[in-house]
């Protein structure tokens, strides 16, 4: 028989990375999926799941051992997330567990004095920490030179003063990473990133959780910071002025996690409407009998294959230190805009089932439609690797 397009075996997958698959895959079947639904309704994930997440593993396991993480490779970070998107839950955890473990998780890491690494990164291995990190603006989206929000140095400490929007974990978060301008006439070299402990920061306050278009479970929010008093020791680099080059370094693995999303979506689409078009029938035959419906689903197969050909170029360049910020530009581009297109036709398969929310594919059309939008715009994408022309 053929294999199966989520079958594929990446060049990079180990035994060990085979046990981890298994391993999530049986948890999150197990733990997360039965709760997916009421998820969904109260637009936030339970914060008990984070820490069975970090009891069973699934949080921070790229991050050291000796800082409480799971002593692994961007690759066992990688295994997770997929088995996120293949179990439906990209929009439920998937994607807040991706900005805690994959991103925020790793600025401190690369980032971080030994001891704020040694006070935040164990409690967010064990799920007792949720780490958010907030940098776009009601005024500023991709633009991040452009952030409004300061930092004032005031002796011992910063007084941080501005609005955030559209922040995944914000209604969760214990400890935000903050964007800011601590040299408002600097541009990009007054650019900084705090870390806000929610629990002790008077003038911090959380807005509505929003609703989206997808992706309901995933909480993101508006932050709002009023004079808030942050210990100047929480200063991310220990000198100013480093954030937006600190952002720049870190935002090439996101936007390969986004495509490392989009390409397990395809997948998944696929699967479910090839299934689906050999049971379903329509004037007196299967609708996979149609030629129609097969190209439409050669078309699908083979971007998939794409996108997991690329995607897994491209992590083999990650584990080897050689994953440049263009190709991780064209990697977020290309394949979110595939999403979004073979989402899309597997939906028209499907026909009137295909808009109902209790079918998968119809939720995967929800959420994947942000995926052209954050971790920069797909135009922003563009732009970046028009620079190099």
């Amino acid at each position: 028989m053929e294999t199966p397009v989520a079958d594929i075996e990446s060049p990079w997958m180990t035994e060990d990375l085979r046990i981890l698959r298994d391993q999530v895959r049986r948890f999150l079947e197990r733990e997360f999926v039965p709760h997916r639904e009421r998820w969904d309704r109260q637009g936030v994930v339970d914060r008990d799941a984070w820490r069975q997440a970090g009891a069973a593993g699934l949080l921070c396991a790229s991050i050291p051992e000796a800082y409480g993480g799971g002593g692994g490779t961007r690759a066992h970070d990688v295994v997770i997330q997929e088995e996120f998107g293949r179990a439906g839950l990209a929009g439920g955890f998937g994607t807040g567990n991706g900005v805690h473990s994959n991103i925020v998780a790793h600025y401190i890491l690369a980032y971080g004095t030994e001891a704020q690494k040694h006070r935040w990164l164990p409690g967010m291995g064990s799920g007792e920490i949720v780490g958010a990190v907030a940098m776009t603006e009601p005024g500023t989206g991709s633009d991040l030179q452009a952030v409004r929000t300061s930092a004032r140095r005031d002796g011992d400490a910063y007084i941080v003063n501005g609005q955030k929007t559209f922040i995944s974990n914000g209604q969760t978060a214990d400890l935000i990473l903050v964007v800011v301008k601590t040299d408002p006439s600097a541009g990009a070299k007054g650019v900084s990133i705090v870390g806000v402990e929610a629990a002790s920061a008077p003038g911090f306050r959380r807005g509505r959780n929003l609703e989206k278009v997808g992706m309901h479970a995933q909480d993101t929010s508006e932050l709002f910071f009023d004079d808030v008093r942050v210990p100047a020791e929480n200063l991310l680099g220990e000198v100013e002025g480093q954030g937006f080059k600190q952002l720049m370094v870190q935002l090439a693995w996101e936007r390969l996690s986004c495509a490392f999303g989009a390409a397990v979506a395809m997948e998944r689409a696929v699967e479910l409407t090839s299934t689906y078009v050999k049971e379903r029938t329509a004037f007196g035959q299967p609708l996979m009998s149609y030629q129609n419906t097969q190209l439409k689903l050669a078309e699908a197969k083979t971007q998939a294959v794409i996108a997991r050909t690329f995607v897994d170029e491209l992590m083999v360049r990650l584990l080897a230190g050689a994953l440049d910020p263009t190709t991780a530009a064209m990697a977020k581009w290309w394949t979110t805009d595939a999403q979004c297109r073979v989402v899309d036709e597997c939906v028209q398969l499907f026909g009137g089932y295909g808009y109902m929310t209790e079918y998968p594919i119809a939720r995967m059309y929800a959420d994947a439609r942000v995926q052209k939008i954050y971790a920069g715009t797909n135009e922003v994408m563009k732009l970046l690797i028009a620079r190099t022309l």
